[in-house]
């Protein structure tokens, strides 16, 4: 098995990058869809949630209000501490219980936003970098996403900078291309990514 770590900044295409390794055959692991899958209702990820924050934070239909939660731990960072502390075991656990259900020679892609700004490069064989120019993200996000200009910038400065996350990239996919050109970019990837894999899996045997 080889694991890797998928990261970029908002805008720079990893989710488009994460959809064409899927169809080339990599095993995902969505680190943004765990955690919210972790908080579900009815989940213990929740009811721990509720008990740090009250039950202001729940919507009318029972599941969690983000929106609501994002505007209190945002704006004090012990209270977003307290939330990772509570959400980041669990997605670490639901993480390990995929990817050990995954074939043994089997290429799992983690993907994860945060990977730099919490430095787990380690936990990975290898780490791929999804980056775009800062104003291709810019216009991507005001266009494609209908943010502001300024929040659209505020959420780019509140990452990790283009460099720290080039500094810890194996590879480096360039996406300031069309579409065509980063499925050829990406499949070209995977033909490594697969070779690395197979020598894994020999050596391990």
């Amino acid at each position: 098995m080889l694991k890797v770590g998928l990261t970029g900044g908002i805008g720079a295409g990893k989710s488009e990058v994460s959809r064409l390794l899927v169809e080339c055959g990599a095993v995902l692991i969505d680190a943004d869809r765990i955690a919210r899958d972790v908080v579900a209702p009815g989940t213990p990820g929740l009811a721990a949630v509720v008990d740090a924050f009250g039950e202001d934070v729940l919507a009318p239909d029972g599941g969690l209000d983000r929106p609501r939660l994002g505007s209190i731990v945002f704006a004090d960072p012990e209270k977003l501490a307290v939330l990772n502390a509570i959400v980041h075991p669990l997605v670490g656990a639901r993480s390990r219980e995929l990817e050990t259900a995954a074939p043994e020679d089997a290429v799992v892609v983690h993907d994860v936003p945060l990977l730099t700004e919490n430095g787990l490069a380690p936990l990975y064989d290898l780490v791929v970098v999804v980056d775009a120019a800062p104003e291709t993200q810019l216009d991507r996000l005001v266009r494609l996403r209908g943010m502001s200009e300024q929040d659209a910038r505020a959420r780019m400065a509140a990452q990790a900078t283009r460099e720290q996350r080039r500094e810890i990239a194996d590879v480096v996919i360039d996406n300031d291309v069309p579409l065509p050109e980063l499925r050829r970019r990406v499949e070209d990837v995977w033909a490594e990514l697969v070779r690395r894999a197979h020598e894994e899996h020999r050596t391990t045997r």
